[in-house]
């Protein structure tokens, strides 16, 4: 649903799977912004941030941590692999394209 609201809001989308398609498409795609599910099958989002962060051409790229989990610690530990912003799941639409519009613009 959120990638349809995206879309509809004139964002272009690319969806990973998991969390190496994310670091592959990261790579290959060069996104303006990544919203990055912490809770990815095969490499986790905290892991899949840390490889994004080595790779130099993605270093500025903003990322914002996705989670369902609302503690201090998650948000210490998605801020540690290279996160730049948290966001808690259900995601607020509204708070998303204010925060896409800053990072991106």
């Amino acid at each position: 649903m959120m990638k349809r609201l995206l879309e509809m809001s004139g964002y272009r989308v690319i969806e990973a799977v998991n969390g190496q398609e994310a670091v592959d498409l990261a790579g290959s795609e060069s996104p303006d912004v990544i919203l990055m599910d912490l809770s990815l099958p095969v490499l986790d989002g905290l892991t899949a941030t840390r490889r994004i962060r080595e790779n130099a051409a993605l270093r500025k790229v903003p990322i914002v941590a996705v989670s369902a989990h609302d503690t201090a610690d998650f948000h210490a530990d998605a801020l540690a692999a290279g996160c730049n912003e948290y966001m808690t799941k259900p995601i607020d639409f509204e708070q998303l394209e204010h925060l896409l519009g800053r990072l991106a613009g």
